[in-house]
């Protein structure tokens, strides 16, 4: 694999978990009005997302030194 071929892979999954990490956070405040254990875990789940996102995120930044 290319280095630009790895970046834009990495984007590309930086692209999609912050999209699953917003999904969560909304979907979290309707479960809540069902279960607020289940929306505490969704949120949890949610902020797991954005600490993958970091570390995705330093992948990149590792492809250019």
């Amino acid at each position: 694999m290319q280095s630009h071929e790895a970046e834009h892979l990495l984007e590309h999954w930086v692209e999609h978990n912050k999209s699953h990490s917003k999904s969560f956070r909304e979907r979290a405040k309707q479960i809540e009005e069902v279960s607020p254990e289940a929306a505490a875990a969704v949120l949890e789940a949610a902020e797991l997302m954005d600490r993958s996102i970091e570390k995705l995120e330093g992948a990149i930044e590792a492809l250019s030194h």
